[in-house]
């Protein structure tokens, strides 16, 4: 680790002393009476004017954001009347998608502009012109290596690892000051390593110092993140995948593949988000060395079922060699790099909303629980076609960097499949498996008095909240009751809303992830069949009740229990294990075995946190001790203390799993 520029960018961040802010657009644009892919022309252009050279002693992958705003091309009354026109998802701009890297690699902007149009190639002039800039400064600190590099990236191909390296800092420097944001670093092991076996065999390089420049290219990534928008700090979507089978179905784990886990292992910081593809012939050891990463404590790697999720998105129509090639989007969903502008997070349903508007609606009428499991299994159906109905006629700013650096035929991407996420599900299972016990098996609650209590929110009958809330199974026991309601719900929401066609031809495909939708949804219910009370937020993807005691053993059972190809637009299985479980050797390689058996089970995807619940305590109390105190949210990473306390909570309420 070069420790100047860890202190520098991370420690003091000095970076934000020398950013400007860029002058406002809009109007201008507006009184023009401009294009909309002018106005994105020519704020690229803009933004990357003002962008000014700076390179520190012994940096040798720069770039670093001048600019700290990216004003808005169109006024609020042009986006108003967008938005009586068209669905504009989250910010209007392009997101969660992944450019072929290797083909800009191999090529360069130059020639893959050539025959681009005047508007590509204005854009990519002006990512030549920063370059340029650059290129400039590097000579003026007499860095011959670096001015050589940048003379040739990204204008034409990279001809070793370290300038594929830089070349990708470029890139995706770019990408988002034109506005693009969470697009993905997809299989990074598996386009990088060529450079770096060629560098190797020819004797350019030495493994050690193919290290530090990776582990200088993770740091930069960080040199700019907290002026990347998402919900929370952190939440940028700067994911990358290791490891997975290729087309041949040789599984990929290579030389950069095991120094991008020790890179993020050593840094210790928020981005890349690190992914890793396995399947049941994973050898063990990769677990082992993937856990000694979870040990961190950073939330990484998160880990992806190659067995389930090709198979999965072959059966929604991909075909095998772009199944083949998937990564995920800024958090969990699968996403095809290169061919596809899926929108994977369009909507989400809530399971516990359903099972809501069943309670009140349908129980005093459902004279057995098959009929009620009908009116639940309409509803999800109601409440799925609604969400589908809201995002007609979406429309997208054009990005017209980004979508050049795709591989689309005639200008159109191979998919256009939209995304839903499945939210609250174990408080949706467990309300369902608490209605069938006491309502319809054990009859020990009438259903005058369940409703009755959910409304009051348990304040007048603490015995029956008691009964709900810790002596009804749970999701996670592998209890049969529970499995077989879980299976209902993924089943129910997985068959119907993949076979629905989105209104630009693709499909729709459903999902275990929550995004933020665990706390927002929660607000919009009061207390929920399973003992929840009105104001408690609901677990976090495709993970058991906050206030569920189980077994981690019966657990990995339970949760793989349905056939998780249908809901395969992502949502990991979210595990918190206590600190102190990692205590030795032996310990870490217990945990492999754990996700080994996940994966072999059929589970789609896993997430394992390392928590310390009395430290993220005290961070509360104290944050200035704790500035680096990483945690994992959803589907990212970030430092504890940036974040609102209603995310700081609902971390600290998981349950920390002993195995």
């Amino acid at each position: 680790m070069n420790k100047k520029l860890f202190q520098y960018y991370i420690l003091d961040k000095k970076q934000k002393e020398r950013r400007i802010i860029a002058d406002e657009v809009s109007f201008e644009y507006a009184e023009l009476g401009l294009t909309e892919e002018e106005r994105m022309v020519r704020r690229f252009e803009y933004l990357m004017s003002l962008e000014e050279p700076f390179i520190l002693e012994g940096e040798e992958i720069p770039f670093v954001r001048t600019v700290s705003n990216t004003p808005e091309i169109y006024t609020e009354d042009e986006w108003n009347e967008l938005k009586k026109k068209h669905y504009i998802h989250e910010s209007g701009y392009k997101s969660n998608l992944c450019p072929d890297y290797e083909k800009v690699l191999k090529k360069g902007l130059l020639e893959l502009s050539e025959n681009g149009s005047d508007a590509y190639k204005r854009c990519v002039s002006a990512v030549l012109s920063l370059a340029r800039k650059y290129e400039e400064e590097a000579k003026r600190q007499n860095r011959v290596e670096l001015a050589l590099a940048l003379h040739q990236v990204p204008a034409y191909p990279a001809r070793n690892y370290y300038e594929a390296l830089l070349c990708l800092r470029i890139i995706n420097f770019s990408l988002w000051v034109e506005g693009s944001y969470q697009i993905s670093l997809g299989r990074f092991d598996k386009y990088l390593y060529p450079y770096l076996k060629k560098d190797l065999s020819e004797g350019k390089i030495t493994e050690e110092k193919a290290y530090e420049f990776l582990n200088e290219f993770f740091l930069s990534l960080n040199k700019d993140n907290d002026i990347y928008p998402g919900v929370q700090p952190g939440d940028n979507g700067q994911s990358l995948m290791l490891g997975g089978k290729d087309k041949e179905g040789k599984y990929i784990f290579n030389k950069v593949t095991k120094m991008s886990l020790r890179a993020s292992e050593d840094l210790k910081l928020i981005d890349p988000k690190i992914n890793i593809r396995v399947d049941r012939n994973t050898p063990e050891e990769i677990y082992t060395l993937c856990t000694r990463l979870t040990k961190v404590g950073l939330g990484f790697p998160q880990y992806s079922n190659d067995d389930v999720v090709i198979d999965g998105l072959m059966k929604l129509g991909y075909e095998y060699d772009d199944a083949v090639e998937y990564v995920v989007a800024a958090c969990w969903e699968f996403i095809i790099p290169g061919v596809a502008e899926d929108v994977v997070n369009i909507q989400a349903l809530s399971f516990p909303k359903v099972i809501d508007e069943c309670l009140h609606n349908d129980l005093l009428k459902s004279e057995t629980y098959e009929e009620f499991k009908s009116c639940v299994r309409k509803e999800i159906e109601k409440e799925t076609d609604e969400n589908c109905e809201v995002t007609k006629n979406l429309h997208f700013v054009v990005c017209t960097l980004l979508d050049n650096l795709m591989n689309y035929s005639d200008g159109k991407p191979k998919y256009v499949n939209y995304g839903m996420h499945g939210v609250g599900i174990s408080t949706g299972t467990d309300s369902l498996t608490a209605i069938e016990k006491h309502i319809y098996k054990d009859k020990d609650v009438t259903k005058e008095e369940l409703i009755k209590a959910v409304d009051e929110d348990y304040q007048n009958n603490p015995e029956l909240l008691h009964l709900l809330r810790y002596r009804t199974e749970k999701l996670g026991n592998n209890d049969a009751i529970a499995n077989e309601n879980l299976k209902f719900l993924v089943d129910s929401f997985g068959e119907y809303l993949n076979n629905i066609q989105n209104d630009k031809g693709g499909i729709w495909r459903a999902g275990t992830g929550s995004a933020m939708y665990y706390l927002w949804y929660a607000e919009g219910i009061g207390a929920s069949p399973d003992g929840r009370r009105k104001g408690e937020p609901l677990a976090t993807n495709y993970s058991v009740s906050l206030f569920a005691d189980i077994n981690p053993l019966s657990l990995l059972e339970a949760m793989t229990y349905p056939d998780l190809r249908k809901v395969i637009n992502g949502g990991p299985l979210t595990l918190e294990f206590h600190s102190s479980l990692f205590n030795d050797e032996e310990a870490v390689k217990t945990v492999g075995r754990y996700v080994k058996k996940f994966i072999e089970l059929g589970g789609h995807q896993l997430q394992l946190n390392t928590v310390n619940k009395e430290r993220m305590l005290d961070a509360q109390a104290h944050p200035e001790k704790y500035p680096l105190l990483i945690v994992r949210i959803w589907g990212w990473s970030a430092y504890f203390v940036e974040l609102e306390k209603a995310y700081q909570d609902h971390v600290i309420a998981r349950q920390e799993y002993i195995i």
